[in-house]
């Protein structure tokens, strides 16, 4: 009988099972065993003499022995065939149980519960903020949350229907009007205080929920025994841009951003700061792409990395220019591997904001990790006539299917250890690709990515065990650099001049 559910494809679907009965022995037809085998009868003829009387007896007792020295020898032949080596002459040796084939149900479900899928950048804070003033403890809030209907892609049924296992929460805020230009703490209060206020209701979220979400703060391997427990979320903090430091105190921001549990910060959003060069910033009330400006990364900025570095704190480049992240990528400006949190690739879709061959190459080389976005204007568009003007939307491949191609692309371009998955949920509006619209469909995606051949190893690299890599790796670097010497202190100005 045909195994019931969904066979894997990479089995052939032409050929029949053989028959297996016993163990493994195969099963014999059209053999008689009750008499001997054709080659030893024999038909012996009387003679007609002196002797003929007892002929027949005699022949009888020839043919008897005969018949018994075959079956005495055939036994003890199949005993020496069938008999243990020496060395384990009291172990039995059955033929191995067949074991049949997983159905890809069988094998997704298998990958998200042992390793976590750990998605690079959910928005859920710009929601509760747009949607909710961040008031976390009204009714409709909290029911639409706990039972699920929450607007956009995220709310706590499909988290569990999706088996995620955690994400990197984006403490988002946008660029100040004119960030590209004026550096002054007075253009940048507003985007520090708002920052606060969105890491403080990501760690009431946290808190409103102990079962379902582990502490942002919480160290790595804690945030992992948790999650093996009792599936409860791993979740630290991200930054989305340096903008959201002040510009004159960066250092001492993020190490205060660290203690309350950021664990990502982005070099820069749709505007440049003092530190890092962006992929694309706002001219004229509109959204463009970004000429060279500094060579990427200033002075300044690599001061910041190195802070970074020391604090854990992983270095992500996506909105970063092309220039910036060719910086960071080359001559160890980051000790530790750095991310993309929400990025794809450029070759299958040409837009500014995703990661071009040359860079993977790079990413390869320092160990770093390209999480692959799902936001539709980055995993299909249409090469626009020159790098200045922003690709058109091809809606025809806004699909699951095109989001496991980013992640098959770069996985044979530089390999399977160096992509991930960073959807931008809750951050990219209400379209999204079809048959992944919201973060109970990630089982789906890692069933497309099976049945376009990843392996099973593989695909739980992508899920999650990329991304655990290189937090280990970056708590690594930072505790030889905590050993090996001091924070980096900002500059300040005297308060009585």
């Amino acid at each position: 009988m045909a195994q019931s559910g969904e066979l894997d494809p990479l089995l052939s679907q032409n050929e029949s099972s053989p028959e297996i009965s016993a163990y493994g022995s195969t099963v014999q037809t059209g053999v008689n065993y009750k008499d001997p085998p054709p080659s030893y009868q024999e038909d012996i003829e009387p003679q007609d003499n002196e002797d003929s009387g007892s002929a027949p007896k005699s022949s009888r007792i020839f043919q008897t022995l005969v018949t018994l020295f075959t079956i005495v020898s055939f036994i003890a032949f199949i005993s020496l065939l069938t008999s243990p080596g020496d060395g384990d002459s009291d172990v039995p040796s059955p033929s191995p149980r067949p074991r049949p084939s997983r159905t890809l149900e069988q094998r997704v479900n298998s990958i998200l519960k042992e390793t976590p899928l750990i998605d690079g950048h959910i928005d859920l804070a710009i929601l509760i903020r747009a949607v909710y003033k961040n008031k976390i403890h009204t009714e409709e809030f909290r029911s639409r949350f706990e039972d699920g209907g929450l607007s956009l892609n995220v709310d706590l049924p499909r988290l569990d229907s999706g088996l995620v296992g955690g994400a990197l929460w984006s403490a988002f805020v946008e660029c100040p009007q004119n960030a590209s230009t004026d550096f002054s703490d007075e253009q940048y209060a507003s985007a520090v205080s708002q920052t606060l206020s969105q890491i403080d209701v990501l760690r009431r979220l946290q808190a409103q929920y102990p079962s379902k979400f582990t502490a942002a703060t919480s160290p790595l391997s804690v945030a992992l025994d948790r999650f093996h427990a009792s599936r409860s979320l791993i979740s630290p903090i991200s930054i989305e841009g340096l903008h959201q430091l002040p510009q004159s105190a960066p250092l001492s921001t993020l190490r205060l951003y660290h203690s309350l549990g950021v664990r990502a910060a982005t070099l820069t959003w749709n505007c440049h700061n003092r530190f890092a060069d962006a992929a694309l910033i706002t001219s004229g009330g509109k959204t463009v792409v970004a000429p060279y400006h500094r060579g990427g990364l200033t002075s300044d900025g690599r001061r910041v990395i190195h802070e970074l570095n020391r604090l854990g704190i992983l270095i992500d480049l996506s909105h970063t220019s092309y220039w910036t992240q060719q910086a960071v990528l080359s001559h160890s400006t980051s000790l530790a591997p750095v991310i993309y949190s929400h990025s794809s690739a450029f070759t299958l879709c040409p837009h500014p904001r995703n990661v071009r061959d040359d860079i993977l190459d790079l990413v390869k080389a320092t160990g770093s990790l390209v999480m692959i976005n799902f936001s539709p204007d980055f995993i299909s568009c249409l090469p626009p006539p020159d790098e200045y003007t922003l690709p058109e939307f091809y809606a025809p491949n806004n699909t699951l299917h095109q989001v496991a191609r980013h992640i098959v692309y770069i996985g044979q371009k530089i390999g399977y250890d160096y992509v991930g998955l960073g959807s931008d949920f809750d951050g990219m509006g209400y379209l999204t690709p079809r048959g992944l619209d919201g973060v109970d469909r990630y089982p789906n995606l890692v069933k497309e990515l099976l049945k376009l051949g990843v392996k099973d190893v593989e695909a739980s690299k992508v899920v999650g065990g990329n991304l655990l890599r290189v937090w280990r790796k970056a708590d690594d670097v930072a505790k030889r650099l905590q050993k090996e010497g001091n924070e980096g202190e900002d500059e300040v100005e005297d308060l009585f001049s």
